[in-house]
């Protein structure tokens, strides 16, 4: 992300709420561009790859979950933030699987969506915590914080932004078991709920996926049975 504005793709297909969020984000600064399709929103997204994506989850040509995929599958690594009018646990942990950072239930507030957005932006884009190296090694895992990127050998793991910081996070306190609630605060940035520790679950599901050798036997992150998590090996 340049020192320009955050550039915020919005696809919903309720135009009064479009506008209300065009309207609200301007106001705090943002770039923002309103498409009202996910196929629209698909092809702003690969031509000008904004900074980050609010997406609603009902669209009229299909649904925010199928343009979460799509974008995952087609590399774009931009943080997603869902918007669901569902309460349904299985509709939230769907959206997260398929490659969405977090979410919002409607009806929200217009604090906590700029709170997420901002924490989500600061994950992605802003400088890492922590001093030390540039590159952090976790088993046969090289972590360049510099470059967000991880490699194991020659190939590069394709982790999303919240993927990656939640790995540093791991590294930097390599050892330690850290409850979801510590995982929160310091990969998202806001305190945490009950709901909310369920979206942990579902990162560290997705990020065994990508950096174990054998995800149904994690010998990286570990589980800590009524605490949390723990990275296993890692040396600075």
């Amino acid at each position: 992300m340049s020192t320009s504005p955050a550039h915020i793709l919005v696809i919903e297909d309720d135009p009064a709420v479009a506008r209300s969020l065009q309207d609200a984000l301007a106001r705090e600064g943002y770039a923002v561009t309103w498409k009202a399709t996910g196929g629209e929103g698909l092809a702003f997204a690969r031509a000008h790859n904004p900074d980050l994506l609010l997406l609603d989850v009902r669209l009229p040509d299909g649904s925010g979950f199928d343009v979460c995929r799509q974008l995952r599958a087609q590399g774009l690594r931009l943080p997603v933030l869902l918007l669901t009018a569902q309460r349904d646990e299985i509709d939230k942990v769907l959206g997260l699987e398929l490659g969405a950072d977090d979410y919002l239930t409607k009806p929200f507030s217009l604090r906590e969506l700029l709170a997420r957005l901002r924490a989500l932006l600061r994950r992605a884009y802003g400088e890492l915590a922590g001093a030390g190296a540039d590159r952090l090694y976790v088993g046969d895992l090289v972590i360049d914080r510099s470059a967000s990127e991880v490699w194991r050998g020659q190939q590069r793991l394709g982790l999303t932004p919240i993927e990656f910081r939640l790995l540093v996070h791991l590294a930097l306190h390599a050892g330690q078991a850290l409850t979801r609630a510590q995982l929160l605060e310091g990969v998202w940035g806001y305190d945490s709920a009950v709901e909310d520790e369920r979206t942990v679950n579902v990162h560290i599901r997705r990020l065994r996926e990508k950096v174990e050798l054998d995800p149904s036997r994690p010998s990286l992150i570990l589980t800590v049975p009524g605490v949390g998590y723990r990275l296993a090996v890692t040396k600075l």
